[in-house]
């Protein structure tokens, strides 16, 4: 079985003949694209969470998500332009027009829909890494009752462990006491000094780590099925999302997505439980 690394160690070479292949095919543009500065696409990304999106040691932005992004901005003519902010800004961002674009493996939701346009890509699916040696015999959220577990902040796997710790504690078990941290490094780093028992978040982000450190992955697969999604403003969005959702549907045709998403070891969309057979917007806004 390849590990993440092993993978990470391919991408590069896979995703070069990729490139290089698409740009031999002549392009037709979308024009006059509205887009925050003219020519460019602007795209949010909290760089914290590899292999999907993170600086490597030469301070360049790495991952699937901004490949992706990249290959977008491409296809459509634009320059890939990244603003890496926390999370919990780029949703007012969208709104205000600092970026056009969310490209931060944000999770796909109903409630997310009704504010903003929503272009699910790929499915997700979460992990809890402990210490090595798993001393906590962990296989759940169960075993982690009572103990301090720690999260990134604001984002979907935050929200998620606090229900599933206050059905657990309905449920008669102690309550976890979860510490969300800015980023995913810094909850790593609590788990490598005893601060936390487990670290919840996605799984190929859990399986970076817990082989980059003296770390396990306790329990993966769990709550699969998620979609994360590229988002779009709901009142401006439209013209721009539609370009991106068509963009990604001529990469599934030519090979494109298939083999990015291979490459970083991601499920690609078709397994979500709700596709419908075709890359779209999603936006149902109150009525």
């Amino acid at each position: 079985m390849k590990t993440i690394t092993t993978m990470l160690k391919g991408a590069a070479a896979t995703l070069a003949l990729t490139f290089a292949a698409g740009g031999a095919i002549a392009q037709d543009c979308p024009a006059d694209l509205p887009t925050v500065t003219p020519g460019v696409l602007t795209m949010s990304i909290n760089a914290t969470i590899p292999p999907r999106q993170y600086i490597d040691m030469q301070g360049k932005l790495q991952g699937l998500h901004p490949d992706l992004g990249r290959e977008i901005a491409r296809r459509l003519c634009l320059e890939a332009e990244f603003m890496n902010v926390g999370f919990e800004v780029q949703i007012p961002g969208l709104a205000n027009q600092r970026w056009d674009m969310i490209n931060t493996g944000m999770y796909y939701n109903p409630d997310r829909a009704m504010i903003m346009r929503l272009v699910p890509y790929t499915v997700n699916a979460l992990a809890i890494v402990v210490e090595r040696g798993n001393p906590l015999g962990v296989k759940d959220y169960d075993e982690l009752a009572g103990y301090p577990v720690g999260t990134e902040i604001a984002g979907f796997a935050d929200k998620l462990l606090r229900e599933v710790n206050a059905e657990q504690v309905a449920g008669g078990f102690a309550s976890m006491q979860i510490q969300s941290f800015n980023t995913f490094a810094e909850a790593f780093a609590a788990l490598a000094a005893g601060q936390v028992r487990g670290v919840f978040g996605p799984d190929a982000t859990a399986a970076w780590y817990a082989e980059q450190g003296s770390f396990d992955v306790g329990a993966a697969g769990l709550n699969p099925g998620l979609p994360s999604a590229f988002g779009f403003d709901g009142a401006t969005g439209e013209v721009l999302s539609e370009a991106v959702a068509q963009v990604l549907r001529d990469m599934v045709a030519d090979g494109t997505y298939h083999e990015m998403l291979g490459a970083y070891g991601a499920t690609p969309i078709e397994l979500w439980d709700d596709y419908t057979g075709d890359i779209a917007v999603y936006y149902t806004p109150p009525s």
